[in-house]
């Protein structure tokens, strides 16, 4: 009696977690949404300097999304038909979503300098943060705060709008960021400096 108790649970565990994978496939398709992250970095910010795919920054820093790994290993033990939905496309096609990445693409050109000189860099959400305010006067102190103030609240509401636009449950913004954040990284040109996991600054 208790060997097909035992059995039950076990089945049912295993139809909750087939059902949770699908679950989060359908409805965060993690592969589109860093397809889309790819563009949207590389269309705002234009030509950098990459080094091949398959260096990493001298930090440790991960170029690739880990949600992504995390969902794929999952989605390797239900098979390809339901893995198949994660080369849907999302819509970023929305006129907040243009007007945001207009807004983004517009103050690159003032952010780079101050990241090529070393006084910003991108943080492990993403975000751009001042690390040093060596060697700028006032006027460029302020001028960087408000520029990092702008550029981060837009990339916020860009995450949000993105989500918004593709029905996505207000928890899957703080998805949609860790995405992108790979993606920033990803197109990071060399030697600005990046934020590891642990906390740690590095060059690209």
């Amino acid at each position: 009696m208790k060997e097909k108790r035992g059995k039950k649970v076990f089945y049912y565990s295993l139809i909750f977690f087939i059902t949770s994978c699908v679950t989060i496939n359908i409805y965060f398709p993690a592969a589109a949404v860093e397809k889309a992250a790819d563009r949207i970095v590389e269309e705002v910010w234009g030509d950098t300097e990459k080094k091949p795919e398959n260096e990493k920054p001298g930090t440790g820093v991960e170029p690739q999304s880990m949600l992504r790994d995390s969902i794929e290993s999952a989605l390797s033990l239900i098979g390809p038909s339901e893995a198949y939905a994660q080369d849907a496309d999302i819509n970023v096609t929305t006129p907040a979503i243009r007007a945001l990445k207009d807004s983004i693409q517009q103050r690159s050109e003032s952010i780079k300098p101050f990241m090529d000189s070393g006084n910003a860099g991108i943080s492990k959400d993403g975000l751009i943060v001042i690390r040093s305010a060596d060697g700028l006067n006032l006027k460029e102190k302020a001028s960087l705060n408000r520029l990092v103030q702008a550029e981060n609240d837009d990339r916020a509401s860009l995450y949000s709008e993105i989500a918004k636009a593709n029905n996505f449950t207000p928890d899957r913004v703080a998805d949609v960021q860790k995405i992108f954040a790979g993606s920033w990284m990803k197109n990071a040109r060399a030697g600005w400096w990046l934020e590891g996991e642990g906390g740690s600054w590095g060059q690209k």
